[in-house]
């Protein structure tokens, strides 16, 4: 007769629960694993600092647009001017930045922390050793840690709106219409694509590095390169591109800017603000230079959703893109590893 250890040790090893007396439910491992991925992310201290960050960022951005909603609604050049509730999110009296612009800032470092030692640290620990004793595949490791995070800055994002369209319900009285509602759940949806991928770039950097703190400083220096040093480094290049002698013609200094967006578009920050303003702002026709045959005749008037949302297709598929290398490359890393006692 085996002992009662090796018993619950089997059941740990299937995924069985016990729930009132002989009644048995199957849990996958892979759903076990990513429950207690995300149980262990809202226990952390790193997370619940940058919950405080983006949360304080967050009401400090809703107070400054709810002081200054009178004056954005009442204009009457701005055609945005009737969607109160995007308002929230876009208005700022020049004090704090709006609330897309912190989460350009804040949510690569939300991701950096949930997954810098996603792997390196369970190695070092010694407890991958036991885990992968376990009856699961590799895969179904890197999955759930990378769910379970995804899930924690999912539900963070979620409340935070619904936070914001509860205030403005109570403060100004108006109903929110189902044309803003699938904007903001659009932009909620493309913050969490943004630290999704920040957050794939930090786990695959945990597998590379067998070192947390290395993976942690690869991973900030990548971020600081594309929020600081990328955009000189574009200029300077333009600066060396571009002729020094004379006006440009109309249709060299459009090329110009073509090229220039396009390099700019290589860093995450810059399609995520893309992405994101277009969402916010239903006014904004064009994410690039226009010339005045396609501005002649055009009416200054909010564009409906399924038009803003082509417009930032590709923002959209190069942060997926962006995200599915960065895992492939981890998910190879993971599988070519070596894992020792």
């Amino acid at each position: 007769m085996e002992s009662p250890l090796v018993y619950f040790k089997g059941l740990f090893s299937k995924g069985i629960t016990h729930k009132g007396l002989g009644q048995q439910k199957a849990e996958s491992p892979f759903r076990a694993m990513t429950r207690k991925e995300a149980g262990d992310h809202v226990r952390s201290w790193r997370f619940i600092v940058m919950l405080i960050l983006i949360a304080l960022t967050f009401l400090g951005a809703l107070y400054v647009s709810l002081s200054n909603i009178s004056a954005a609604t009442a204009n009457i050049n701005d055609p945005d001017r009737l969607f109160v509730y995007l308002k929230l999110l876009t208005t700022s009296d020049g004090t704090l930045p709006t609330f897309h612009v912190f989460i350009s800032f804040l949510g690569p470092l939300l991701g950096i922390a949930l997954g810098f030692d996603a792997i390196n640290s369970e190695q070092n620990n010694g407890t991958l050793t036991r885990l992968m004793a376990q009856p699961i595949y590799r895969d179904n490791v890197l999955l759930a840690k990378f769910c379970g995070a995804l899930i924690v800055v999912s539900v963070l994002f979620l409340c935070l709106v619904l936070l914001m369209i509860g205030g403005g319900m109570m403060i100004t009285g108006v109903l929110v219409e189902p044309g803003e509602l699938l904007r903001i759940l659009g932009f909620v949806a493309m913050s969490i694509l943004y630290v999704g991928f920040w957050l794939s770039l930090a786990i695959l950097l945990s597998v590379r590095f067998r070192n947390a703190a290395t993976s942690a400083l690869a991973a900030i220096g990548i971020w600081l390169f594309f929020t600081v040093f990328y955009r000189i480094i574009v200029n300077l290049i333009m600066s060396a591109v571009l002729p020094s002698s004379g006006p440009l013609p109309p249709e060299d200094l459009l090329s110009y800017n073509n090229l220039l967006l396009f390099l700019l578009r290589l860093a995450p920050s810059q399609l995520y603000t893309d992405a994101a303003t277009t969402l916010l702002m239903p006014s904004v026709r064009s994410l690039g230079p226009l010339t005045m045959e396609q501005m002649a005749g055009a009416i200054p008037s909010p564009l409906p959703l399924k038009e803003s949302l082509m417009i930032v297709w590709p923002q959209v598929t190069g942060l997926l893109a962006a995200t599915t290398v960065c895992f492939a490359l981890a998910y190879y890393l993971f599988m070519r590893r070596e894992i020792r006692t």
